[in-house]
């Protein structure tokens, strides 16, 4: 007999004790599993419901007057028959039957038992993956089935969900786990809001729709929208109709407030026609549309009553227009003002006036009334008229116009007219002179506006940022709100010129939260358009086609719109590897006849890699020419020839070489702190190696990677490595000095932060004949982990901004020793305390130490100044609010700044050309960009660090004795590579299973 039969029949029978109904069935279950238990199953399938009173045969009554006797102990042997054998005795048939009949009616019915009631045993039930009982209250939907049944949703409030959230049914999930169900308790765990859990038990998952849908819950109840678009966006490429996903990312576009998005997306899941999840989500949708469409309304008819007081005579004056749009009412206020042609029209627009000021405070506005209508109109009345005419369009002669108002003395009228021309760059004098004498603070910070925009175009733009970080200052009350929210989107936009993406992104935010509670629709378009920048400058293509996208939902029939969105997704689909995605948005943008601009020209550019057509060519010489027209800066005008050389390249090898270091020597020629033109360097640089490459020039390939890096190249153990989109060129030079190389052009995605694989294996073999190996990599690779196996000795070279160069000291020298450690983090972050590292054993006199609230960051950069070694040993963050790249936390300042950053570690001058160690997780984490390199390991050697230490992933507390090892080997003399490479090996000797240590990488 089977052993699970044998448990049973010794229940029966009284050997065991009682058990429940489940626990039967499961042995039950496992009786039947095998041939030689069928006919014992059969038995126990009738005995053992009668025996738990559950549809059997009614006990008679002497079992159940056993059934009250304890059964344990078991009764000593021999023992009177059992209650099985006393019922299997009298209701035993008295006939015989063949015994082949009585095989095959018992396989019969074991193969039905198993079939029906097996599955009804091993299946969980569904209040594993019901929270509540009638109602549901996670919002989003859960991709597996049995939690994504349709329930109404009704929000949690307060501390309630303790008291009507059902338990975790423990039991149920161990049985989960026992069968491999890992997605069926990481849903148990979802709808009961445990996202850390549920985390854990989907990464534990292949990879799959249904577990990237999941994960996509748990980023967005975390509040990490971006990570959850990303991952909804990867789900629906693979299955468009994904319900879950569908449904899931228009929360997430909601959250984001691109509503008209969000409403398209629950559109989708309304043709799909489920029971309960449709009809919500068109419930849904149109209360989408109908709040974005309400808003839009208010604010189209308030600027179109406010624009008419100066261009149609009679106007209704709209005060309650002014109370709830006070901004833009104001910005046409001004023009009203300046178009009454008489005394009465200007007074005519005092209790405008006054209701402007209760808005703001003061009297500023009601005292320009008064003062204009003291004016002398018999003089002033004629240019009125004219100026009503200007804003109309009407005027036939501007410049004569202009120069009328110059003269007269009429200056509100003179900047009105400056404004209107969009000439304030040409008279810029003029119009600061105006502003400032008005005293008016909305005028006044216009001027400043205009101010940065000179500024930024000579190149000053540290000026321009410290003017408008100013104005910003000075700018308060809700009056003036409209006028703050346009110098805050001047700073966005600078920050984005200037390749800032953290600070514009902390600015954005600020500025589209701003205007979203000002109501200001079209500076809140004008912050869409921002944000989508911004977003596809950190790589984050599903959030910058999302911005875009609701963008032109907002204003589908505005051309200038339609080119703009088309264009700027063109470049999002290149930088995504969609080529031909991108020519399809190209050809949107083209069809108003409007410029393409220079995101059109770049990917013009670049699709010549792909065959370009003569129209190609037409198309990007018109829109080069156009935007040579323009005022461009030195930065930009040596982009455009990077661009025009790229393209030539594939068609005339000569032109487009002569064009790239036409580019390449404009660039050097310029400020290191010009981000066009590094961009137009490092890019061409970028396209002459990969051209290089494909001809089999590695000789050339790696005289270019040392012009791109500034840096001489070795006579031997050096690998130089170039990512150019699709292209890859690989060169090295082995122990002996013999040259090889590759090129490969057939990458069809990002390397996603990994250098993996990059290098062929043969070119690895030929370098491990080296002691040590200079690494020359351009951006994207530049700052990768896995470039070369953890058994070799090699660093990453970094390049200098400027033809200057460094020498780096002795590795001996004797200087100070700064080690940070025992940092109070800021409580807020909620980071666990490190382990200290231990002091010496061995006093060392020149070891300064920075422990607790005192190593903040201004004070870890004085004792910085004149180190000549220094260890950071604290926690690391990437932060895209606070920093391009990883940032060390460090103790807070009084101000409350914890935060040391790549941008002010370049800032500080290392005169002690110290060997650093970040003993940080992800320390040496890059910036995506694909111009330059940018992270904490860089920042260190610009700022004169001679070798920089620091890990790409998240490393254990006690990585610290690792780096601390490392420093000690090389203090006695050891190579910086040779003593990484032997500490790591040392360690995966002790610790195989590590991973981290791989990731430790080396600067030089």
């Amino acid at each position: 007999m089977s052993q699970p039969c044998n448990k049973l029949f010794l229940f029966l029978d009284g050997e065991l004790p009682p058990v429940d109904e489940e626990n039967f069935r499961h042995h039950l279950a496992r009786c039947g599993m095998c041939a030689s238990g069928l006919h014992e199953a059969m038995q126990l399938e009738m005995l053992g419901f009668q025996a738990l009173g559950r549809d059997g045969l009614p006990p008679d009554e002497d079992v159940a007057s056993e059934a009250s006797e304890p059964v344990w102990p078991a009764p000593a042997w021999p023992r009177p028959p059992s209650r099985a054998e006393r019922w299997w005795s009298r209701w035993r048939p008295t006939w015989r039957v063949p015994a082949w009949w009585v095989v095959a009616g018992a396989l019969a019915l074991g193969v039905a038992l198993l079939g029906v009631a097996l599955p009804r045993w091993r299946e969980a039930p569904r209040e594993v993956w019901v929270a509540r009982p009638s109602q549901r209250g996670l919002e989003a939907r859960v991709a597996y089935a049995r939690a994504d049944g349709y329930q109404r949703f009704v929000p949690m409030r307060g501390g309630a969900r303790a008291a009507v959230v059902s338990p975790l049914p423990l039991r149920e999930l161990a049985g989960l786990e026992e069968r491999g169900d890992l997605h069926g308790i990481a849903a148990a765990y979802l709808v009961r809001g445990d996202w850390r859990q549920a985390s854990d038990f989907l990464r534990r998952m292949p990879a799959s729709a249904d577990r990237d849908c999941d994960l996509a819950v748990v980023a967005l109840e975390q509040g990490r929208l971006e990570d959850a678009l990303d991952l909804l966006e990867g789900v629906l490429r693979e299955v468009p109709d994904h319900p879950q996903a569908l449904w899931n990312r228009a929360l997430v576009l909601r959250d984001m407030g691109l509503t008209l998005q969000a409403a398209e997306s629950f559109d989708a899941v309304v043709k799909l026609g489920e029971a309960g999840w449709s009809e919500e989500a068109k419930v849904r949708a149109q209360a989408l549309r109908s709040e974005t469409r309400l808003r839009s309304r208010a604010f189209q008819d308030a600027r179109a009553a406010a624009l008419d007081l100066g261009t149609v005579e009679g106007a209704r004056v709209p005060l309650e227009e002014a109370r709830r749009f006070p901004g833009v009412v104001r910005l046409a206020f001004y023009d009203a003002v300046r178009a009454a042609p008489s005394r009465d029209a200007v007074l005519r627009l005092l209790p405008l006036a006054q209701v402007l000021d209760e808005v703001q405070g003061g009297t500023m506005l009601r005292d320009t009334v008064e003062r204009v209508a003291r004016a002398d109109f018999q003089r002033r009345g004629p240019l009125s008229r004219d100026y009503a005419r200007l804003l109309r369009g009407e005027l036939s002669s501007a410049d004569t116009f202009l120069e009328r108002l110059r003269r007269s003395g009429e200056e509100d009228l003179y900047l009105g007219a400056l404004v209107a021309l969009n000439v304030e760059d040409a008279f810029l004098e003029d119009f600061v002179r105006v502003a400032r004498g008005s005293q008016d603070p909305w005028l006044v910070l216009l001027a400043e506006r205009e101010l940065s925009v000179r500024e930024e175009r000579e190149g000053r733009w540290w000026k321009a940022e410290q003017r408008l970080r100013a104005a910003l200052s000075s700018c308060s009350g809700r009056g003036l709100a409209y006028r703050c929210a346009t110098l805050k989107r001047r700073l966005v936009d600078l920050f984005v010129r200037l390749h800032r993406p953290a600070d514009a992104l902390e600015e954005a935010r600020a500025g589209w939260r701003m205007t979203r509670d000002m109501g200001e629709w079209n500076l809140e378009l004008q912050f869409l358009q921002e944000m989508a920048q911004i977003a596809r400058y950190r790589h984050s293509a599903a959030s910058a086609r999302a911005y875009l996208r609701e963008s032109l939902s907002r204003s589908p029939d505005d051309c200038e719109q339609r080119t703009y969105v088309h264009r700027n997704l063109a470049t999002v689909a290149w930088a995504d590897f969609r080529p031909s995605e991108a020519r399809a948005e190209l050809e949107l943008a083209s069809r108003c006849g409007r410029p393409l601009g220079i995101p059109g020209a770049w990917v013009l550019s670049y699709l010549s890699r792909f065959g370009a057509e003569q129209r190609d060519e037409d198309v990007l010489r018109r829109t080069l020419a156009e935007l040579r027209r323009g005022p461009l800066t030195a930065g930009e005008h040596a982009a455009l020839t990077f661009l025009e050389g790229q393209f030539l390249l594939e068609r005339e090898r000569t032109s487009g070489r002569e064009l790239l270091r036409a580019a390449i020597d404009a660039a050097d020629r310029l400020p290191p702190d010009d981000v066009d033109a590094r961009k137009a360097r490092n890019f061409a640089y970028g396209a002459l190696v990969g051209d290089a490459g494909r001809a089999l020039a590695h000789e050339q390939v790696l005289t270019l990677m040392g012009q791109a890096l500034r840096r001489t190249v070795p006579d031997r153990c050096v690998l130089a490595v170039a990512a150019d989109y699709e292209r890859t060129v690989v060169a090295v030079r082995d122990a002996s000095g013999a040259l090889a190389g590759a090129y490969d052009d057939q990458r069809t995605s990002p390397l996603h932060g990994q250098a993996a694989g990059l290098v062929p294996d043969r070119f690895v073999a030929a370098l491990r004949g080296c002691e040590h190996v200079d690494v020359f990599a351009l951006p994207p690779i530049h700052g990768l982990p896995g470039l070369l196996p953890p058994d070799v000795a090699w660093s990453y070279r970094v390049g200098t901004s400027s033809a200057a160069r460094v020498e780096p000291q002795s590795s001996l020298a004797v200087g100070r020793h700064l080690v940070v450690t025992d940092v109070a983090a800021p409580r807020s972050l909620g980071l666990e305390q490190l382990v200290p590292l231990a002091s010496p054993r061995v006093p060392d006199p020149l070891r300064v130490e920075l422990r607790g609230a005192a190593a903040t960051p201004s004070r870890v950069l004085r004792e910085m100044a004149d180190a000549r070694e220094i260890e950071l040993h604290t926690h690391g963050l990437l932060s895209p609010e606070l920093a391009d790249a990883s940032l060390l936390v460090l103790a807070p300042e009084e101000d409350g700044q914890y935060a040391l950053t790549a941008a002010q570690v370049r800032s500080q001058s290392l005169s002690g050309a110290p060997l650093v160690l970040l003993a940080a997780c992800g320390a040496a984490r890059t910036a995506p960009f694909l111009h330059e390199s940018v992270s904490l390991p860089v920042a260190f050697i610009e700022a004169g660090a001679r070798t920089v230490l620091a890990a790409t992933t998240d490393i254990p507390d006690s990585a610290g004795q690792f780096f601390e090892a490392v420093r000690k080997r090389v203090r006695a003399g050891e190579r910086p590579s040779k003593a990484l490479r032997d500490e790591r090996l040392a360690w995966l000797a002790r610790e195989p299973a590590a991973a981290w240590p791989a990731h430790v990488l080396l600067f030089e």
